[in-house]
């Protein structure tokens, strides 16, 4: 993970002050200035002129016209003050001379500047009360920069315990990079703009009645309801239905909406919204009506995939990169989180009853006035059961609250909940009482658990008086169930973890709050003038527009409300710049910064993770080294071996493979069966499985006839040499007795000890933490110039270090215990390892399937031992990609993968219409995969059993889910229900059919290694959901004793009481966002409905169930606003504050959880989370080795050669070459800024220019062919793509332009276009490879695609899942709200697009609330199938949905940025704690390039101890002081490749490992 590279901490280090300087007021007849209280006032003074400002506006002023001389006067009083403070700074420093002058300093700079902000505020408010100015005018724009004042309330905070130079260096380092991912997010946006201009355009067609003749004159009666976009003519897309026709309506575009593809501005805004994934699915329903719905959705899918979960995520991953340091670097100001604030007391061992608990040992002083016994019984594990009963009973009888039904008044609140909130309260009263009796005052006061009782006791109480009952004091009364989480000591360390020391937290919400006040003034000061808009009219309203925003929920209708109120065109690209800067701010860096701090806390301290990776390697080894319980069962059974008769020792004749478990009874105790393997002198050597040839006899033990002790020793050398034929066997070093150990054994184990008190194995890498020795900048080439190395050679032994080389060997022995053990029980069981008890262990049968079963394709090239080439001489041509994906699975896999798959698409063909059991076709199909997977299981049965043989199908989970597979299948097409009824038996079998996709997790080992990684962080997962749920409970219960029973209204909004909401209304009609006009007399269409007192369609609060699901959906961002205005229109304004709340928390400090624990579950899992600084320095120098590639660049021509020599230095050093080639590739590409089609004049004009464009194009090509050479030029992949766009260019005029000065069809001209356009966006391409920092980047997308590409498939099979179960549960339920034409479970391939849509959380819930339609809303009868009632189904909608959010979106597409992160560490990290820098791989290549004449990648073995002399930097060898290493370097890569040719990498690597592992 990123944030593991941490640097060094220095202790002690002076303060770097960032604050003003306020020390400089000596001055002896000035003084007032440096006064503690003035500078006090003045922080004040800043808090009530933000206070001020955010009150002045007209309609705040209309409200309350007295507010107009308060702020006049208060603003009248802060500017004096600030004016006299300003000029005394200036008396003492000096206004532009001086020591220090006050205009020199920023801070001083920054108060000046506010001063004259405030003179100006002064004047204009002048000019307003005398109504010069009137009160809605464009003049308070003025005013906008004033709230920037209230960071003088927090700059005196900006002092740090770090170098000053230091700060400054990581600030230039970050602000650098994030202006990098910046472009790079600017380049894919504008592509997307480009594609979206030249792809739909304006999207104008709408469908419209038949007799509507002026697109002018146009009404809403004229448009079809809801309005909808449509393709003329008979282009492909959407016809308009009969009476209806296809027309163009030309309206303004601040009357049809700020958002399409007309031109690039608009076209750049409305991809930026799609990529918030605000708004974007109806952008792409749009698209799909009026174009070719392929184009609209490919384009969109690819837009969210990159945009919004890769490259924006890169935007996190470098932002948190960014903060990682700082945060490590602000550690000591933050505090540590090593200890609980309760535990700051020394805590002792005390037994209490049976057991021990650690208990501060001031609890033991009697401190209190209670006798002894009383303090006893506190301390007692009684007294505590019986206050977490109470607790939780509280929290039960709070919950059963319910306001359904008629009979039920919301304002009676003295009912029978109160009589028990009175008893609660008395008694935790009381509580609170007797421990402060028992534990004193202080001794109470001491523990911030005990102040948060007292302030829960103090809250209740004021709770229960009748007039403060179900008001704002029942957030007391709900949070006791808070303080349950004691009773999980595992959730109680959690929650510690996660918010350990409050200040960086806090530090964080309050940067958020303030960021958020200052934001709401300056868009209140902004937009207040414009009348009629009231989203910013006052600084309530302002904040919460600016909420929305950072929420991301509706913020498009935030930015469009303004836009359409903006007076001018130039305004409204000012508007979109600031709302987007923000938006970008607060989705980004605002939200990174909470997943830092997350991940921050989760992060283990070095020591802890050298001692889990020690922990870690002793359970990999015990369970190495243990078998499964369904193999121990063989234990329980008495030995029956198998005897084998020995007439003649092994001097005789050649003796086969003798059991151990068969010999051992015939030798003593004594003899050891050790292999001593001390006396080897390769630290390196490795045995290799395969068959020995040597015999087992050997000549020094031959044995006679005769005694006891020539027997013995035969029959001990007999035991030696089967042993040693099974190491050769088996390919283990080591054999393990667990008897008594032999001298040969205990001599071993001496010499081991001995040599681990004088310091570890040349050779053996030692991963020890060296952060006292680091330096500050992460640089460890110290270590390497001393004693002390990375590898744990002749330095300064740490008794902390351990030996990677034990641990392996440990895990050998482990595992060859194992096979020994499952050697014995297959000698002393006839039944082990038989297939089903019957199948014998060497039958003939079962060896010919375990062939069937183990063929697989091997795709290495050079025989692993000889190195010699094998056979099969063809599988060179094919890549290796190709070649490792064929070898990835057996054939047998490989083949029922095929038939898995070709399943999986006849599934899609499923309807509730179209079923298999009526469709002979899928019928077929199902037969072909019930039959295929029936040979397959018992081709694998037979060959490695079924569940007590060591490789048995049934072994783990996966095993278990394929039988269930396959056994559903089995019955399902065996019966073939005719009649199904809802969420019948048969229906539920149809159901659990739909798990067949995810066979292909058991079949691909990377899937299931996925799906693995997610099962080992579900502790940590479930604990965090624990939490929101425990968060969603406290704000549900408060939501129904507050809000219950008070939200139904008449749906008729003219029926305020409930007795006269009867009868019929008109209720209107919504029919486009378009601005056109209504029919006659203003009327709106609509329809007559009755009138009903209920409440909101989506969500209430009359009970605990509902009030949770509607917080949950609240939680997901998704229809918070409609909870947020429902409330303010019906309950009161002031009770938003309770969502807004709920909201901050959820959003901001909850999501933000999964994210941080998913992404170090992932890095944990994959090994990253407990590697140490140098250790990951280590991993990134091996990834950087083997990503780097040959430059493949011919050498500089001699000066003799004229013009190449010429043309090859302005190609390869002219650093205005790439800029001006970079230039022309953007003016190329902004001819595409308006859309090209065969209508418009402009379009020729712009495709003459794109060919001049390409004839320049052109001659780059040439230029660079002279300057490299042709073999030189096309021996890069860029120049070959360079050349291809241009050779698509060339083809491109030639077709066009024979096209255009001929007579053709309107469709050759549009095709024409599309071509060209074409060849221009493959030519934006190029701009990467232009650029260092964007190829760095393309090259992190890049690889976490091919690193996630396991990770989409597996997201793609689980929606595949959910999709055929939306089919058969939701496929005929009947429209509603959200669920229409585009948006429903008819098909397999709607299901998909919708649960696309779902995952992004757009509208999910909405959804998921159409398809719980019940009677009398849909038709039902009693006896019908599933497919003849368009009734939905609650419990099910509830499960499915739900389910599928929770796992798609907090947790799978929460592990793409943590391998976004992961890679962005690799190819973007910190170029000073890199061990190896791009700058030394960049010397090595073109060292290499000049040595590397044919350009292959390979020299020849006696070249490179040229290269290796040539190389400078980092990987230069000194000859005179590393001769050996040198030569041991030169040695090695001969050795290695047998005296033949070396490739770049083999170089690289060698001489990389050398410089930074000493050689000893």
């Amino acid at each position: 993970m990123l944030v593991n590279r941490k640097t060094s901490f220095r202790e002690n280090l002076p303060l770097s002050d960032y604050g003003p300087d306020e020390n400089l007021n000596d001055n002896a007849d000035i003084d007032w200035v440096n006064k503690d209280w003035v500078r006090r006032l003045f922080r004040g003074c800043a808090l009530f002129s933000v206070m001020s400002v955010s009150m002045n506006t007209p309609a705040t002023f209309k409200h309350a016209p007295a507010l107009e001389y308060v702020t006049f006067v208060l603003d009248l009083v802060v500017t004096f003050l600030f004016t006299a403070e300003m000029i005394a700074k200036m008396h003492i420093r000096g206004i532009l001379k001086g020591e220090v002058p006050y205009l020199r300093d920023r801070w001083c700079q920054f108060d000046f500047f506010m001063v004259i902000c405030l003179w100006i505020s002064v004047i204009l408010q002048v000019f307003e009360l005398t109504r010069v100015v009137q009160p809605y005018s464009y003049w308070s724009i003025l005013r906008c920069l004033r709230p920037l004042i209230l960071i003088r309330v927090f700059r005196v905070f900006l002092k740090f315990s770090l170098p000053k130079n230091r700060i400054n260096s990581i600030c230039k380092r970050s602000s650098q990079q994030i202006t990098n991912v910046t472009i790079f997010f600017l380049f894919f946006m504008t592509l997307y703009g480009l594609l979206g201009v030249q792809l739909f355009g304006e999207l104008k067609y709408h469908c419209v009645r038949n007799n509507v003749t002026n697109a002018s004159e146009i009404t809403l009666f004229d448009l079809a309801i809801p309005d909808t976009y449509c393709s003329p003519d008979d282009e492909p897309g959407y016809h308009c239905p009969k009476g209806m026709k296809c027309m163009s309506i030309e309206i303004p575009k601040n009357a049809r909406g700020f958002n399409g593809f007309d031109e690039l501005p608009t076209s750049f805004f409305t991809v930026y919204e799609a990529a918030s994934q605000e708004g974007w699915v109806f952008l792409m329903y749009r698209a799909m009506d009026s174009l070719l719905s392929v184009f609209a959705i490919v384009y969109f899918i690819t837009l969210i995939f990159l945009l919004a979960w890769l490259v924006k995520n890169i935007f996190i991953a470098v932002i948190i990169e960014s903060f990682a340091e700082i945060r490590v670097q602000f550690q000591q100001m933050w505090g540590s989180r090593g200890t609980d604030t309760d535990s700051d007391s020394s805590q002792v061992i005390q037994l209490e009853g049976s057991t021990w608990k650690m208990v501060i040992q001031d609890e033991n002083k009697p401190q209190g006035l209670a006798p002894a016994i009383f303090q006893q019984f506190l301390r007692s594990s009684v007294f505590h059961a019986f206050i977490l009963l109470m607790v939780l009973a509280s929290a039960i009888i709070e919950a059963s609250l319910s306001f359904e039904g008629d009979d039920v008044d919301p304002t009676d609140t003295m009912d029978t909940f109160y009589y028990f909130e009175v008893f609660f309260t008395i008694l935790f009263d009381l509580e609170a009482i007797f421990k402060i009796w028992c534990l004193g005052l202080r001794g109470y006061w001491r523990r911030s658990l005990h102040k948060f009782e007292l302030c829960l006791a103090i809250g209740t109480t004021i709770h229960i008086i009748p007039a403060a009952y179900r008001t704002e004091f029942t957030y007391f009364q709900v949070l006791r169930v808070v303080r349950l989480i004691k009773a999980s000591p595992m959730l109680e360390d959690f929650c510690w973890k996660i918010f350990g020391p409050g200040k960086k937290l806090g530090s964080i919400v309050l940067f958020t709050m303030c960021l958020l006040i200052i934001a709401s003034s300056i868009s209140l000061q902004l937009f207040c003038s414009i009348e009629g808009f009231d989203k910013f009219e006052t600084f309530p309203k302002a904040f919460m527009s600016m909420f929305q925003i950072l929420t991301q929920e509706g913020w498009t209708d935030v930015v469009s409300g303004t836009l359409e109120n903006a007076p001018h065109y130039v305004l409204i690209l000012v508007i979109r710049m600031y709302f987007v800067l923000y938006h970008q701010f607060v989705s980004v860096i605002v939200i990174s910064l909470f997943v830092a701090v997350i991940l921050d806390n989760l992060e283990l301290d070095e020591d802890i993770k050298k001692l889990k990776q020690l922990k870690a390697t002793e359970l990999s080894a015990d369970e190495s080294e243990s078998l499964p319980f369904r193999l121990k069962i063989f234990e329980k059974f008495p030995n029956r071996p198998q005897m084998v008769k020995v007439h003649k020792l092994n001097a005789d004749f050649n003796i086969v493979e003798i059991r151990e478990s068969f010999m051992r009874q015939f030798s003593t105790p004594q003899l050891d069966l050790v292999i001593d393997t001390e006396e080897n002198n390769e630290d390196n050597q490795c045995f290799v499985k395969k068959t020995p040839i040597c015999l087992i006899r050997s000549p020094k033990f031959d044995a006679r006839s005769g005694g006891h002790i020539e027997k013995q020793l035969g029959i001990s050398g007999v035991i030696r040499e089967s042993n040693q034929h099974k190491l050769m066997g088996s390919g283990s070093g080591q054999m393990v007795n667990n008897g008594h150990k032999s001298l040969l054994s205990q001599q071993y184990q001496l010499r081991m000890e001995r040599r681990s008190m004088r310091g570890s194995r040349p050779g053996s890498l030692k991963l020890g933490h060296h952060s006292s020795t680091v330096k500050e900048n992460g640089d460890i080439t110290h270590l390497m110039m001393g004693g002390s190395n990375l590898t744990g050679g002749p330095g300064i032994h740490r008794t902390d270090d351990f030996d990677i080389k034990m641990i392996q060997q440990r895990k050998q022995q482990a595992e060859i215990k194992r096979n020994q053990i499952q050697d014995d029980l297959r000698e002393n069981h006839p039944f082990f390892d038989t297939p089903l008890f019957a199948v014998g262990r060497e039958s003939k049968v079962r060896k010919i399937c375990q062939i069937i079963v183990n063929a697989k394709y091997n795709y290495i090239l050079r025989d692993p031992v000889t190195g010699k080439e094998l056979p099969n001489a063809h599988r060179r041509y094919i890549p290796l990609w190709i070649r490792k994906l064929l070898g990835l699975v057996t054939y047998l896999d490989w083949i029922m993968i095929m038939v898995t798959i070709m399943s999986c698409v006849s599934m899609m063909f499923e309807t509730p219409h179209r079923r298999m059991t009526d469709t002979p076709s899928l019928k077929y199909a199902e037969f072909v995969f019930v039959i295929g997977m029936s040979i397959e299981m018992g081709l694998k049965i037979m060959a490695n059993g079924f569940f007590f043989t060591p490789k048995a199908v049934v072994k783990d989970f996966s095993g278990v889910l394929e039988i269930f597979i396959y056994v559903v299948s089995v019955i399902f097409l065996c019966w073939q229900p005719e009649h199904v009824p809802p969420l019948g038996g048969a229906q539920i079998l149809m159901i659990l059919r739909c798990l067949r996709p995810l066979r292909i997790f058991i079949l691909v080992p990377h899937m299931r290694k996925v799906v693995y990684e997610l099962v080992r962080g579900f502790k940590e997962i479930l604990l965090v959901s624990v939490l929101l749920i425990v968060l969603i409970f406290v704000f549900a219960t408060f939501g129904v004793h507050s809000l219950g029973g008070k939200l139904a209204r008449c749906n008729d909004p003219s029926i305020t009481n409930k007795s006269q909401c009867v009868g019929t209304f008109r209720s209107p009609m919504f029919v486009t966002k378009m601005k056109v006009k209504s029919g006659p007399n203003d009327t709106m269409p609509g329809f007559m409905v009755p009138r009903v007192w209920a409440n909101p369609h989506n969500f209430n609060f009359d009970n605990i169930g509902n009030a949770m699901l509607a917080l949950f959906e609240v939680l997901s961002l998704e229809g918070w606003l409609e909870v947020r205005d429902v409330i303010i229109e019906r309950v009161r304004p002031t009770d938003s504050i309770y969502v807004h709340v709920f909201v901050f928390i959820g959003y901001m400090i909850g999501l933000t959880l999964f994210v941080g624990v998913v992404i170090a579950n992932y890095s944990e899992n994959k090994g990253t989370a407990l590697l140490t600084v140098d250790q990951r320095r280590w991993m990134d120098l091996k990834g950087r080795i083997k990503l780097a590639q040959p430059l493949h660049i011919p050498p500089r021509p001699d000066k003799d050669q004229g013009v190449r020599a010429f043309l090859y230095r302005v190609v390869q050093h002219n650093k205005y070459y790439k800029k001006l080639s970079v230039m022309l590739v953007l003016a190329n590409c902004m001819l595409l800024c308006v859309p090209w089609r065969e209508n418009k004049k402009e379009a020729v004009y712009l495709a003459t220019v794109s060919a001049i464009f390409t004839l320049l194009f052109l001659c780059e090509v040439i230029i660079k062919m002279i300057a490299l050479t042709p073999a030189g030029y096309f021996s890069r992949r860029r120049n070959i793509f360079d050349m291809l766009v241009t050779f698509i260019g060339i083809v491109w005029i030639i077709v066009h332009f024979g096209v255009h000065f001929s007579d053709n069809i309107k469709n050759v001209h549009r095709y024409s276009y599309m071509f060209g356009s074409c060849a221009i966006v493959l030519r934006f391409f190029t701009i990467p490879g232009k650029q260092a920092t964007l190829k760095m980047l393309m090259q992190t997308v890049l690889m976490s695609v091919f690193k996630s590409f396991f990770i989409i498939m597996g997201m793609f099979l689980l929606m595949l899942f959910y999709a055929y179960t939306g089919v058969l549960l939701f496929g005929n339920v009947k429209y509603g709200y959200d669920l229409g034409r585009h948006a429903n479970f008819k098909t397999t391939s709607n299901a998909i697009a919708l649960l696309f849509r779902i995952v992004t959380g757009e509208d999910w819930n909405k959804i998921m609330h159409d398809c719980m339609v019940q009677k009398p809303f849909c038709s039902y009868k009693p006896g019908n199938n599933f497919w003849e009632t368009n009734c939905g189904n609650f419990t099910a909608s509830l499960i499915f949905f739900c389910s599928f959010y929770v796992i798609i979106t907090y947790i799978v597409l929460n592990l793409l940025v943590a391998i976004i992160m992961e890679n962005f560490s690799l190819f973007y990290s910190n170029e000073e704690d890199a061990l190896l820098s791009y700058n030394d791989i960049r010397e090595f290549q073109s060292t290499w390039n000049m040595v590397d004449v044919n350009r292959k990648g390979v020299i020849p073995v006696n070249r490179v101890k040229y290269l290796l002399r040539l190389l400078r930097g980092r990987l230069e060898v000194d000859l005179e002081k590393d001769k050996l290493l040198f030569k041991h370097m030169c040695y090695e890569l001969e050795r290695r490749n047998n005296g033949g040719d070396v490739t770049f990498h083999d170089v690289l690597r060698t001489q990389s490992l050398s410089s930074f592992v000493p050689f000893p």
